[in-house]
Formats: structure tokens, C-alpha cells, sequence
């Protein structure tokens, strides 16, 4: 035993000297090949490693600490991306496993609060088989995370964690967001409805009160600001998290009447609204916009016309997710074994599962085939590019992902019991980001008109086209 510690002491410490690796999507070199491995996905660019890797350096599992939530009223978004892990990792383990080796994961209720999380964190951290941690669903838990994860240096991806905030500093080496954040998400939606409605005056906003719906109401709004001056806000309502009720709150959006109601309510609290607002008029009064509307696609019956979208690219009807079999044969095997199609967070974390199988075959065959250390996951995850169930994802030197978003309205098809998502747009994920370092609301501050005139328009997306 202590030779074997020795060996894995020294083992790291020569790892330490390598230069990081990066994953290239284009290489001219005729000596690499490009390996996709099904939905087990991970893209892999690479001399394909000759050398086995010794039995004695493989652990028995590899371990997975996942975090969502699995009770209280964020589980109408924690359980579809606990569903999709589930059904991923089966998918791995099915295909050998990574490396060889099968994957366990360890689910973590984000219900318990920040210092229940934080305690299972340090405790799944402490064992050496759980060498990643795919943390977490919550804007606050992630935030709480992070320091703890450069503190431990354990790689973290946060499979959802949409606050801007997570990776401002771009001093991160172990903590990685793979789908996204807030300000290309909610940017989108503004160019997506001036877009479409170019004559707008009036708006309102109904989002949760915690971060990530100030977040979301202040970068649509600076972005709305910015590409349409004129535009003018009548109401912001935050209505606490988990409020059954918002009577009040659609009585105070049907008095003021804007032209547009924008709202990232997400989970139960959607849905509640959703049943609430549509007897009342609402979404015949004013445009509606649901950030994360898709969610409740299959639960709560909308209208046609509203905007909705998925916080990123992961929509499974997309024509990128259509055309790949490997996709297509997620969303069947997700429908059969929980009885619905995925939504996004399904997608997400599916995805997130991806980029983590990806960093180990590229660490693995970055070190001729030896299983890899903590800090050669995260060298292998730095500045990836991952190709995922609906398309790319690209991380920057920040190690913020730069993902495409798709957004478009709701419409009714033959092909579904429910509306789906039609006249289709999808932005290029760097055309919506700041560069690294740059302050996000300064630089949305400068957008011009022009700006949104450079993009492409609703219904350039279409279903069945590349």
C-alpha cells in the first residue's frame, strides 16, 4: 500500500509537468482521427494510445458526485436531469464503461441547503474514486462550490449554473461550465423579440427573486435598452421561489397591460403561473415570453406564439438533434423510461456527462493510456471542444462554454400531443458573449442596433435543415 502511494504520488507529480492539452475540432494533420463515440459522445481528437493501461492504476468505479435537486418545487427541473444521468451513465456502462471502468454517481439533494451541500461536497471530494464532480442545478450552489473546488482542486462542471457571476474573475483552473450562462441566454431573447415585434414600447418582467432572476431581468433589459432605447419598462415583479399563488401578481400584469411580459420562472413556479395566467387573459393581452418555457411544453397547455427557448442548444427537436441518430435514440429511450420526452435540463446534464467522458479519453490518451489524476481532467477540459447531443461545445479560456442558443415560438404539429418549438432561431454562442475578462452588462451597454441587424432572423432555423 504504500508503494502504491509512492507510485501515484509520483505519478502526479510528473503529471504536473506536462503542458495542458486542448481539444482541436479541425486538425490538418493525417496521423489524427477524429472518434465520436455514440451517445457516450465525447468527441475525441487524437493519436489513439497504444499502450494499455495497468490494471493496478484503473479504480474499481468511477465515482460521480451530481448535484440537483431531487425534492421540493425545483425538482419539476432537478429529477429530468437526474433522469438523463441516470439513463447516460447506463448508456457508458453499457459501451465499457470510461477507460474500461464503470461509472457509479452519487446523487446530492440541492434541497438540503448550502450546508448540507457543501458538507456532502467535502465528503464525496474526500474519496479519491470520485474524481469529478458534476455540480449543480442552482445559481447559489454553484457560487457556494466553486472556492471549495479550487480549494480541493477537483474538477466541477457545472452541468446548469447560469449566473454570469461563477466565472467572472477567470481565475478558475478546476471549476468548468460547459452550457452556457445568463447573458447570451437572456440576450437572445431580446434580439429574438424586437425581432419579431420590432414595434414594441412596454414591458414587464415577473422573475424569481434570487439571483438568477435579477440577473436574467437586468441583462434583458440592458440588452433591450441598448437595441431599442425607447422601450420602456411598466412593472418588475419578483415573487418569492416556490410561491403557489401569483394572482396578485397577474392582476398588476393585466392592469399595466404592456406589450410584452417577460419572465424566467422556472420549475413548479412555471407551471403555477402558467395554469393561473391563462385563464386571465394574459397571453392574448401581451406577448409572453418563458425563458425556460420548454420545460412546460408537455405538462401545461400554452397558446401558439409565445417565445420560448431552452437556455442554450438543447432542444431535442432541433434540426442538429434530429439529424443525429444518437440523439434521437436519447429522446426515445428517455420517453420510454420515464414516460416523456427530455426537456432541457434533461439535455443539459446529459451533456455535461459528455464533456466529463470526453476530459477522461482525452486525458488518457494525452498520457499514453494511464488513468488520469484530477489535475490532468481539468488540463483536458481546458479549452475543449466537445461535440454533445445537440451540437458543440466549445471552452474558453475562462472555462466558460460557449454554446449556441435556440429560440423560437410555440406552435402546434400533427407530430405532437403538444405545442412544439417553431419559427427557429439559432444564435452562434460567441456572437452573444463578451470577450473573457470584459465586464458583461458594460459590454451589452455598447450594442448597437446593428448589432441585432448581423444575426440571423426568426425561422432561419428550420426543422429537417442543417
Amino acid at each position: 500500500m504504500a508503494f502504491k502511494n509512492i507510485s501515484l504520488a509520483f505519478a502526479r507529480c510528473l503529471s504536473s509537468l506536462q503542458p495542458r492539452f486542448r481539444l482541436n475540432w479541425e486538425l490538418p494533420h493525417a496521423n489524427l482521427r477524429v472518434v465520436v463515440d455514440g451517445l457516450a459522445g465525447a468527441l475525441v481528437i487524437g493519436v489513439v494510445a497504444a499502450t494499455p493501461v495497468a490494471a493496478q492504476d484503473k479504480p474499481n468505479s468511477v465515482g460521480l458526485g451530481v448535484f440537483t435537486f431531487t425534492s421540493g418545487p425545483a425538482a419539476a427541473y432537478g429529477m429530468p436531469g437526474k433522469n438523463a444521468a441516470d439513463l447516460v451513465i447506463d448508456e457508458i456502462n453499457a459501451k465499457g464503461g470510461i477507460g474500461g471502468v464503470p461509472v457509479t454517481a452519487t446523487f446530492v439533494d440541492e434541497a438540503q441547503g448550502a450546508q448540507g451541500v457543501i458538507a456532502e461536497y467535502r465528503r464525496l471530494a474526500g474519496d479519491t474514486k470520485n474524481q469529478v464532480m458534476v455540480a449543480a442545478l442552482s445559481s447559489a450552489t454553484c457560487l457556494a462550490l466553486a472556492p471549495i473546488a479550487e480549494q480541493l482542486e477537483v474538477p466541477t462542471v457545472g452541468w446548469n449554473c447560469d449566473t454570469h457571476q461563477l466565472l467572472m474573475d477567470g481565475k478558475s483552473k478546476y471549476v468548468f461550465r460547459p452550457n452556457g450562462n445568463t447573458v447570451p441566454e437572456f440576450i437572445a431573447y431580446a434580439i429574438y423579440l424586437l425581432d419579431r415585434k420590432p414595434d414594441v414600447k412596454t414591458v414587464a418582467i415577473i422573475n424569481p427573486d434570487y439571483a438568477f432572476g435579477h440577473d436574467a431581468a437586468k441583462i434583458f433589459t440592458a440588452a433591450l435598452k441598448a437595441l431599442k432605447p425607447d422601450i420602456e419598462i411598466v412593472a418588475e415583479l419578483y415573487p418569492k421561489l416556490g410561491s403557489p399563488n401569483y394572482q396578485t401578481e397577474i392582476s398588476r400584469l393585466t392592469t399595466a397591460r404592456p406589450d410584452v411580459v417577460f419572465s424566467n420562472l422556472w420549475g413548479a413556479d412555471l407551471e403555477n403561473f402558467v395554469r393561473q395566467a391563462t385563464p386571465r387573459g394574459l397571453f392574448t393581452s401581451s406577448q409572453v415570453v418563458l425563458a425556460l418555457g420548454e420545460t412546460v411544453l408537455q405538462r401545461v397547455p400554452l397558446p401558439d406564439g409565445v417565445i420560448v427557448g431552452v437556455l442554450g442548444d438543447g432542444w431535442w427537436m432541433s434540426p442538429d438533434a434530429e439529424a443525429n441518430p444518437e440523439t434521437v435514440k436519447f429522446a426515445e429511450a428517455y420517453k420510454s423510461r420515464f414516460g416523456e420526452y427530455p426537456v432541457f435540463p434533461s439535455i443539459k446534464m446529459a451533456n455535461a456527462l459528455i464533456y466529463v467522458k470526453a476530459a477522461y479519453d482525452a486525458a488518457m490518451q494525452k498520457n499514453g493510456g494511464k488513468w488520469p489524476t484530477r489535475a490532468e481532467l481539468a488540463a483536458a477540459m481546458k479549452g475543449s471542444k466537445v461535440a454533445t447531443l445537440t451540437g458543440i461545445t466549445q471552452t474558453r479560456a475562462d472555462n466558460d462554454g460557449l454554446v449556441d442558443q435556440i429560440v423560437g415560438v410555440t406552435v402546434k404539429t400533427s407530430a405532437q400531443p403538444f405545442p412544439v418549438i417553431g419559427d427557429m432561431v439559432r444564435y452562434k454562442g460567441d456572437s452573444l458573449m463578451p470577450q473573457a475578462g470584459q465586464d458583461p452588462l458594460a459590454w451589452i451597454s455598447t450594442l448597437k442596433p446593428e448589432f441585432a441587424k448581423s444575426l440571423p432572423k426568426p425561422g432561419s432555423y428550420k426543422i429537417g435543415e442543417r
